[in-house]
């Protein structure tokens, strides 16, 4: 066996900080040439002066429990009026030409049938009325 010596060096209290340095001017030369090249995004802030049209008021599509329909205009008196299927889509539309994101809202007794509130949804739908919801009852 060979005897080996073992030097012991005293422990380094400094930090080399060359490496960090370059990384450093590598980062800042990168940002440099890229800055001028991003384009800044505009945003379109409001002005003073301008309001914005308050939202419409629903209109409520009412399904009863014998399946018959009624409306109810929540934004003007709220009296619920009986109407057929043409009715309805006829008032709508009248509704929607006057407003084109007229929200439409359903609301059906709790003993109707999902399948009667679905053709209903699906009558609105095909006839292009937009914003179609349910209308729940809190607890």
């Amino acid at each position: 066996m060979s005897n080996f010596r073992r030097i012991s060096l005293p422990p380094m209290s400094n930090i080399n900080v060359v490496p960090y340095i370059d990384v450093m001017l590598v980062l800042l030369v990168i940002f440099m040439i890229t800055a001028p090249l991003m384009n800044p995004g505009q945003v379109d802030l409001p002005s003073i002066g301008k309001s914005l049209a308050p939202p419409a008021s629903p209109m409520e599509v009412i399904i009863k429990k014998d399946t018959s329909l009624a409306l109810r205009d929540l934004g003007r008196n709220g009296i619920e009026i009986a109407v057929s299927r043409d009715e309805l889509i006829s008032q709508l539309k009248q509704k929607q030409k006057k407003n084109v994101d007229q929200p439409v809202v359903i609301s059906a007794d709790k003993n109707v049938r999902y399948e009667e509130v679905i053709k209903v949804m699906d009558m609105l739908q095909q006839q292009q009325i937009k914003k179609v919801g349910l209308l729940l009852k809190s607890r």
